[in-house]
């Protein structure tokens, strides 16, 4: 911990170099300020392994602190009335842009198609009108590609939309990519993807910003902010765990929340970036705010532009279980409430937002249909409590999409597919725990169940997708790109370890390596009753990739899922999502870090494809031939942090 509170102490003052040679603004005065709270719980788990995301990441963050970062973006608009009236300015300038751009490719007037039409809403609306029951349209991590069903129209909208550079377009809908990467460009799949400078914009629209994020460099980072915008950034606390909020840099406000004893992370990774045209992107990411992370290995964006309302609505202390109420949570759990307090009392008095309340009231959230799923640290008791974070929070986000498997004969079979880059230490009864969450079940039910019948549960059909050996030996960096990727010998030998749920990670982009966290929940078709019983009484335990892979015939049925998708900073570990205890009556969940991510429907196979960044069906580990990536057994990486 003393080498990463080194490295930001070095970060830092590079970054304050590059504030002092940019910017006249003075700086505050460094102070921190101690928070109270009453987080609790902890745990062995991700210190050792965090501090080696860090060191693997320092190396390449200190050499982009000495380059100069240029980001080509879009002029700043000039009307500032009201944040509605430069809204519609934005989207104004955007539709005469484009019409501009239609010109020079079509050699032709753009009114020639019958006038302006208003601005399109990329390609999107052709699922959006299959699935006319409020579907999230995240699914176009294959944005480029049309369904075939598509008519000619929406195919010439979605021409002229991908001449717009990603960095000009707006996603009203919503939009899920894999980062961009250096090392499989383009990709093998064709997906789009995001850059940081895409995700962010021109850094002269940016009025204010909060961004979150474990490991993170802060000299690359603030290159792609304007030395003048307020930045509020939450951090990993120190080894106190305590709350503090601290200025770091001129303009630069760093909080940290509460994890008891110091054991656990903050490993959210999101922003919330605010335009001086009014518009708020959310953006919930697996990517952590070093170059690494956005440059070498391959993580996941999702992220919705949203206008302001006319006026605020009021506040409905009622409203905790949709998105923006949930976030709301996030913000105040993470310790961003003392931080905007600071910014507000001190040099900035006029940010567009004023409390953590306005995020609900001030912008239009009506066309998110994700769910928002955190895990905020500490021990939960009660139901109300309890179903607002980790595995629970889960399953109540699966209820309300009306995905629950049901139980009893007429249940649906459900499959987990869970890649991640982190693996925990795993008993029967914890991923049977997750499991029942999973299927959108009560935990009551569960809960209800005694010990001794959970803990002899075998492992239900869930796969865990994790890097083999040789898989990371023939990815572009080799053994020396697996420094993020954390599994543990001990582990992996222990005698009741689920050796036989693994399969090999593999990207859709191409050989590189993935820190994206990605859960894909399918319903597996029930076993026929008129299966002979040669075919029903064998042991059965142990399906095929085939097998255990949804039907992908040509003639799927329309708004009805097949089930869903959660991508977001969890790992598949009890650490991220939490651990069950107490009673039915009163349900305790124990929670380590601080997580999030979203999760949405998936309504035919091709959509599970669009969406999964490693390859279906994932190839099984071969007993006696196959070993998960275990870094503590890289002798190549041992010299290389040595040096």
């Amino acid at each position: 911990m003393q080498e990463r509170d080194l490295y930001m102490d070095k970060d830092l003052e590079r970054a304050l170099a590059l504030s002092l040679r940019e910017s006249q603004v003075n700086a505050s005065s460094s102070r921190a300020i101690s928070i109270s709270d009453s987080e609790d719980d902890d745990d062995d788990r991700f210190q050792s392994e965090r501090l080696q995301e860090n060191r693997t990441s320092k190396t390449e963050s200190l050499r982009a602190a000495t380059q100069s970062v240029h980001y080509p973006g879009p002029s700043s608009q000039s009307a500032r009335n009201t944040p509605a009236a430069s809204f519609l300015s934005e989207r104004a300038q955007m539709e005469r842009e484009r019409l501009e751009r239609l010109k020079r490719l079509r050699g032709q007037d753009a009114d020639d198609g019958g006038g302006i039409s208003p601005p399109t809403k990329r390609q999107h609306i052709p699922s959006s009108e299959r699935h006319a029951n409020g579907r999230a349209n995240i699914a176009s991590a294959s944005s480029s590609s049309i369904p075939s069903g598509s008519s000619t129209s929406s195919r010439t909208a979605s021409t002229s939309i991908s001449s717009t550079p990603t960095s000009e377009q707006l996603f009203w809908n919503g939009e899920l990519r894999p980062t961009a990467n250096k090392h499989s460009q383009p990709r093998q799949d064709g997906k789009p993807t995001f850059r940081l400078t895409e995700v962010l914009g021109s850094k002269s629209d940016i009025s204010f910003a909060i961004i979150a994020s474990y490991a993170m460099s802060i000299s690359w980072i603030y290159e792609f902010f304007a030395p003048s915008t307020p930045v509020i950034i939450v951090a990993q606390p120190d080894q106190s765990g305590q709350p503090t909020i601290k200025n770091i840099l001129p303009n630069w406000v760093m909080t940290v929340p509460f994890l008891r004893n110091g054991r656990g992370c903050q490993h959210m990774k999101f922003m919330l970036i605010f335009y001086k045209t009014g518009r708020l992107r959310v953006v919930i990411s697996t990517a952590n705010l070093v170059d690494h992370d956005w440059r070498d290995i391959e993580n996941a964006v999702w992220l919705q532009d949203l206008p302001p309302r006319s006026a605020p609505i009021p506040h409905d202390p009622k409203a905790i279980d949709d998105f923006p109420s949930i976030m709301q949570n996030v913000l105040r759990a993470v310790n961003v409430r003392p931080a905007l307090a600071n910014m507000l009392a001190n040099d900035h008095p006029n940010l567009p937002l004023q409390t953590i309340k306005d995020l609900r009231m001030k912008w239009d959230w009506s066309k998110v249909k994700v769910k928002l799923v955190p895990s905020i640290a500490g021990k939960h008791e009660g139901w109300p409590n309890v179903v607002l974070t980790g595995h629970t929070r889960l399953m109540k986000a699966v209820r309300d999409m009306g995905l629950r498997t049901g139980k009893g004969k007429a249940a649906k079979d459900l499959l987990i597919e869970s890649q991640g880059s982190s693996i925990g230490t795993y008993s029967t009864q914890w991923v049977n725990e997750f499991y029942w969450s999973a299927r959108g079940e009560s935990a009551e039910d569960w809960l209800d169940e005694s010990k001794a019948r959970r803990a002899k549960l075998p492992w239900p059909p869930v796969k865990i997708v994790f890097p083999s050996l040789k898989t990371v030996r023939d990815s572009v960096l080799g053994e020396l790109g697996g420094g993020t990727m954390f599994c543990r010998t001990n582990q992996w030998e222990a005698s009741k370890f689920p050796r036989e749920l693994f399969h090999d990670s593999n990207s859709t982009g191409g050989r590189v390596l993935m820190h994206t966290k990605m859960i894909i929940a399918t319903y597996r078709p029930k076993k026929s009753i008129f299966e002979t019983s040669s075919q029903s009484n064998g042991k059965g335990k142990e399906l095929s990739d085939s097998e255990t892979e949804p039907e992908s015939d040509d003639i799927e049925i329309q708004n009805d899922p097949i089930g869903w998708a959660y991508v977001g900073s969890h790992n598949f570990t009890p650490s991220a999502w939490g651990t069950l205890s107490g009673s039915g009556f009163n349900p305790v969940l124990n929670v380590v870090n601080y997580e999030l991510g979203i999760v949405f429907p998936l309504y035919d196979a091709k959509d599970a494809e669009r969406v999964s960044c490693f390859k279906r069906p994932a190839r099984k580990y071969v007993n006696g031939q196959d070993r998960p990536w275990i870094q503590e057994e890289s002798q190549l990486l041992r010299q290389s942090q040595e040096m």
